[in-house]
């Protein structure tokens, strides 16, 4: 059975980018040579990409734009999109989740294959917490504080997490990975 893992980058105090370009401004200065090895491993683990309607439609509009070996991989996996408004056909080598989206994940998790990967968390990631489908969560964190934005939890409905490893990078930036643990 494949593996969901949920990465997320988040500055210290636990708020999330999403699409806020001051909150990636001051995450680049982090990528250092480690993070970036790490976040490249990370990207050729899954064969496959589960995305949300605004992950997507982000993504899409960048990565497609780009040169090198992380935007070869990540323009030739294909990518399942959970979207209430989306049509078909969509592009980037995405397909649309249809139906009961929960159902259709337990499927592709299932399947024969490698990982699936969601980056970002948002209400694609609370709909697969209610259903256990998450595996892992991959947390990122970078040295500074944003003080504002979505919180990395907020409103998912997960309070316990089991650590599974952490890794501490030169920049200062550290990753922890945890397991969704069942909630009372």
């Amino acid at each position: 059975m494949r593996k969901i893992i949920v990465e997320v980058e988040v500055s210290v105090d636990g708020a999330m980018g999403g699409e806020t370009t001051d909150f990636w401004k001051q995450v680049f200065p982090f990528h250092s040579a480690d993070v970036q090895e790490y976040l490249d491993d990370l990207l050729f683990m899954p064969d496959a990409l589960l995305m949300g309607q605004k992950t997507y439609e982000s993504f899409a509009k960048v990565w497609p734009t780009r040169q090198g070996k992380a935007a070869d991989r990540i323009n030739s996996l294909p990518k399942y999109v959970a979207s209430r408004t989306l049509k078909e056909p969509l592009q980037w080598n995405a397909t649309l989740i249809k139906g009961d989206v929960a159902e259709e994940i337990k499927k592709l998790k299932q399947a024969p294959g490698k990982s699936l990967l969601q980056y970002g968390v948002g209400e694609l990631t609370h709909t697969m917490l209610q259903h256990d489908l998450v595996d892992e969560f991959r947390i990122l964190v970078f040295p500074f504080t944003f003080g504002e934005g979505p919180r990395l939890f907020e409103h998912m409905g997960i309070n316990t997490l089991k650590l599974l490893d952490t890794e501490t990078f030169s920049s200062g930036a550290v990753v922890h990975r945890y397991q969704p643990q069942e909630q009372a």
